[in-house]
């Protein structure tokens, strides 16, 4: 009686011990050799296989226990057989699973400069559908029925999940039409603004400078008027209004004006420093002479760094070339009238 207890518990412990080294030696071994290597897709491939090792030598001591044990029944021995099976393949297309979700994202991200989850989310289900199929084919369960059955039902599943469906397609639109990236700062038509974290099946998460996140329906974002400041390119010009006293010598303005703008830009952005910065003089105002400077940056969250610079550096310079930057003032006129020898005499103030 005992004998025959023993092949089958050897088999388990050999699977159990099998599995550990696998995990814990063969596989860590290999994950540093392939990250050493820089080996593409090296990542992906060893969070798919995560714990599978063991999972699968588990599996095949359980497969040998029970072929080696002497059941008295083979219904029993064909029913733990096929339950071994079913979580082999169940195993074997969650791995493949995690490696499309994972493979896509890799691809997407690459060639189309995104890396939504809707696209890798979307994979993944296909990968675990078909898997399931499989399975059940496996197990002697027929498809087609359930495949038909599917089909007819789909209707009545698309109009109850209408608004699910709905953002599920408008994230495919956005991603696919190229108008929204994750990466890209976006300012929405109720001036919520941020960078796009993820394109999820249902919404569209925004993360604000202030790190709170904007979730949008991705129904919603299609179909809404926002700026994205990441199109056609990331580079960006900050534009800042400057007045000058009328007594100011006009080419010396445009001189210290543009140095700065020049100094400025070699330390926010100095890549862009062939598009040289300039000013254009626009407007004889009330009570100074308006021009706008134009300077390139990397991208609109270097807007603030930059324009915090430049006035900084602006007012301290003009300072020291004697340029002034006046106070709003108006002459006001006021009129009175008076009475000279029966002629009325207008005086202005």
């Amino acid at each position: 009686m005992i004998v025959q207890w023993l092949i089958p518990l050897a088999f388990i412990l050999a699977g159990l011990i099998a599995g550990v080294i696998g995990e814990q030696v063969v596989f860590i071994k290999l994950k540093n050799f392939f990250a050493i290597k820089k080996i593409p897709g090296n990542t992906i491939i060893f969070n798919s296989l995560h714990r599978m090792t063991f999972i699968w030598f588990m599996l095949a001591g359980f497969f040998g226990a029970v072929i080696s044990f002497p059941f008295k029944s083979n219904d029993v021995n064909d029913l733990l057989k096929r339950v071994i099976i079913i979580l082999f393949i169940y195993s074997v297309t969650l791995v493949f699973a995690r490696l499309t979700g994972g493979f896509v994202k890799l691809y997407t991200r690459k060639t189309e400069g995104v890396s939504a989850s809707l696209i890798s989310n979307v994979a993944k289900i296909a990968v675990l559908i078909l898997g399931t199929l499989i399975l059940l084919q496996t197990v002697g369960v027929e498809v087609t029925p359930i495949v038909t059955t599917l089909g007819i039902s789909g209707l009545a599943v698309g109009l109850a999940l209408k608004d699910t469906l709905e953002n599920i397609f408008s994230g495919f639109y956005l991603i696919f039409s190229k108008q929204v990236r994750t990466g890209d700062y976006v300012k929405l038509e109720d001036k919520h603004e941020g960078y796009v974290t993820d394109i999820t099946w249902r919404n569209t998460t925004i993360k604000e400078l202030s790190n709170n996140v904007i979730v949008v329906p991705n129904s919603k974002l299609a179909s809404t008027i926002f700026t994205n400041y990441h199109l056609p390119v990331k580079e960006i010009s900050l534009t800042i209004n400057v007045g000058v006293d009328y007594q100011s010598d006009l080419e010396q303005v445009e001189k210290v004006t543009i140095e700065i703008a020049k100094e400025v830009m070699r330390e926010v952005s100095p890549e862009l420093m062939v598009n040289e910065p300039f000013m254009r003089f626009h407007t004889f105002g009330d009570f100074s002479i308006d021009f706008t400077v134009y300077i390139r940056v990397n991208e609109f969250f270097d807007l603030r760094i930059a324009k915090h610079k430049f006035i900084k550096k602006l007012h301290k310079r003009y300072q020291q070339e004697g340029i002034k930057i006046p106070f709003p003032v108006r002459e006001v006129y006021r009129q009175r009238n008076q009475s000279k020898n029966g002629n009325k005499v207008l005086i202005a103030d």
